[in-house]
């Protein structure tokens, strides 16, 4: 047994490669036009308002579901929001791991259970994000809490976008971000480096989930951005999808950091500066 879990040693490339990766390349293109299809038509719905963060429980199906499940008043939002949180994901994150799916579709093509093992190592990346999301949630709820809590605090609540932004960064420098940039812009040494060769379909799944950590790791800061400039802003959202893709899958994508560290950092000066 290979290295690659059971692959076929390696040789020709089998017949209908090329078409295979075409299609690969546009169901995954089809998947993340569905995303930003659905995040559009749910902005523009009655229910955009749960994009925003908006009172889920104040009117509407959802505030009917949170009436009638034990609980609902904390888990339908958590649910709304993790649905939101998966489907910015999808849409925000999968262009930027291509080249990792690409890699570990390449390297399993041979086997009769490609196409679960593919949807297992999305599945263990989605998975990461989500958890993140959930995470992002409940520390976004704390801090509204608080907000209400203390009038004071409201009234110079721009003082917590000016923080967000400015951590965002100040990450862009740390060396906690170059390295798991470097682990995301490796994919094909990554994929050899932890694919296992028993228990395929979880460490499929473990593999995606792991280098969704890296994922994490490195885009974490500029994500929470999101919390700054409004999760229901699809503007922003594909400004950032679009400099995480580049970061991660181009050439020069690692000369980005430094620039977009120092226009932060300036961006929050300024908002400061205003409001002082």
């Amino acid at each position: 047994m290979s290295a690659l879990g059971g692959a076929a040693p390696a040789g020709p490339p089998p017949a209908g490669g090329s078409r295979h990766r075409r299609v690969f390349l546009v169901v995954l293109i089809a998947l993340v036009a569905l995303a930003w299809l659905a995040l559009w038509a749910w902005v523009r719905s009655p229910y955009g308002r749960y994009l925003e963060h908006g009172d889920w429980t104040a009117s509407g199906p959802a505030a009917f579901l949170c009436s009638v499940i034990p609980g609902g008043n904390v888990l339908v939002p958590a649910l709304l929001y993790g649905a939101a949180w998966i489907l910015m994901t999808a849409a925000m994150m999968l262009p930027t791991t291509l080249p990792l799916f690409n890699a570990f579709d390449r390297l399993t093509a041979r086997r009769a259970d490609h196409g679960q093992l593919l949807a297992l190592l999305g599945l263990g990346y989605v998975s990461v994000w989500g958890a993140f999301g959930l995470l992002a949630h409940a520390l976004h709820a704390a801090l509204l809490s608080l907000l209400a809590s203390m009038p004071t605090l409201a009234w110079h609540g721009w003082l917590i976008g000016a923080a967000t932004i400015a951590v965002a960064g100040a990450f862009q420098f740390s060396k906690l971000k170059h390295r798991c940039l470097e682990k995301c812009r490796t994919p094909l040494s990554f994929v050899i480096e932890h694919w296992r060769g028993t228990a395929q379909a979880r460490h499929a799944f473990a593999l995606g989930a792991h280098h969704g950590l890296f994922c994490v790791g490195c885009c974490w800061a500029l994500m929470l951005l999101m919390f700054a400039v409004g999760t229901g802003s699809l503007g922003w959202m594909m400004l950032l999808a679009a400099v995480m893709a580049i970061e991660k899958n181009v050439r020069w994508g690692r000369r980005l950091s430094a620039p977009l560290g120092v226009a932060l950092l300036g961006w929050a000066a300024v908002l400061v500066a205003t409001h002082a």
